[in-house]
């Protein structure tokens, strides 16, 4: 299911699905969005904590439910990452979610709601900034950010500034996201099927022996079998790139599929929006990665 795109003047949910965030960023970022051309819808509970979660489980879920179902609300941007999307996975109703799509973002935790989103409704979801990291983020990432929120364009992307690991071409629609919250869903009722998709992975802080294991841990659960396509994002404080992308040839490639690796997109100050389960074209040889459908402008 392919969302609609948004018009200057909608409304934008803002959600909490994990961690507390700062409010400080938080309004840095509902600025720019309001600079944007868009309106913002808040929970007044979005304020609170939870220990390390901004509200409890029953409270984030009900917040998802209550704004997919809004139909005033065109789209929902989260305010952070950091933890506790896995907890509420088993209490949303994915029938609900299914029947109101809507352009859905965020990244780093929130990759296990976008993983969820599509293996359980087949939505099409966004791995992009999140409201408090907007404003760090640079002047490409928010035109990225909000040309995915707007277009109903195919979307290509210039792979001009990374590095190919394996040359090839690759078909499928893409997906993925953070590597340790992918991991995280193996062996549970949400774990994605990979077969004939383009991965995407990035991650943040993880030493490369950290890396290899979860590799290895998806490599043998077979999330690895089938994949068309890798794609390497942004691995911030995880040490040395190059020993990342042999990592990832060693477990994936042996030049069977293509690989590619240096994606301006994941924990950085380049955060590229990718939009998750549309059908897209890896080519290493023309330097792109092109979504083969835009937004379904009605």
């Amino acid at each position: 299911m392919i969302p609609e795109p948004l018009k200057k003047g909608d409304t934008i949910g803002i959600l909490a699905p994990a961690s507390p965030f700062d409010p400080i960023r938080l309004e840095q970022g509902v600025s720019l969005i309001s600079a944007m051309g868009f309106k913002t819808a808040i929970p007044k509970e979005l304020y609170g904590s939870n220990g390390y979660l901004s509200a409890p489980d029953a409270i984030r879920a009900d917040h998802i439910h209550r704004y997919f179902s809004n139909k005033n609300i065109k789209a929902i941007v989260c305010a952070r990452g950091g933890y506790g999307s896995i907890r509420i996975l088993s209490l949303l109703d994915y029938d609900l979610i299914g029947k109101n799509p809507k352009i859905f973002m965020g990244f780093s935790d929130i990759t296990l709601l976008l993983a969820a989103f599509y293996s359980k409704c087949g939505l099409v979801t966004f791995h992009g900034p999140m409201v408090a990291t907007l404003p760090s983020s640079d002047p490409v990432s928010r035109e990225s950010f909000f040309n995915s929120l707007t277009s109903s364009s195919p979307l290509e992307m210039s792979l001009a500034e990374g590095v190919v690991i394996c040359h090839g071409k690759a078909m499928g629609p893409l997906m993925g996201g953070n590597l340790t919250n992918l991991c995280h869903l193996m062996g549970t009722p949400f774990q994605p099927d990979s077969r004939g998709h383009i991965l995407f992975l990035e991650d943040r802080g993880e030493a490369l022996y950290r890396i290899d294991r979860m590799l290895t841990h998806l490599r043998l659960a077979g999330f690895l079998n089938g994949i068309r396509g890798l794609i390497l994002g942004a691995f911030e404080g995880c040490g040395d790139y190059e020993a990342i992308m042999g990592l990832a040839d060693e477990m994936c490639g042996g030049g069977e599929i293509p690989i590619f690796a240096g994606l301006g997109s994941g924990h950085g100050k380049r955060n590229l929006t990718l939009p998750m389960g549309l059908p897209a074209v890896l080519d290493t040889e023309n330097g792109s990665l092109m979504f083969q459908h835009g937004l379904n402008r009605k």
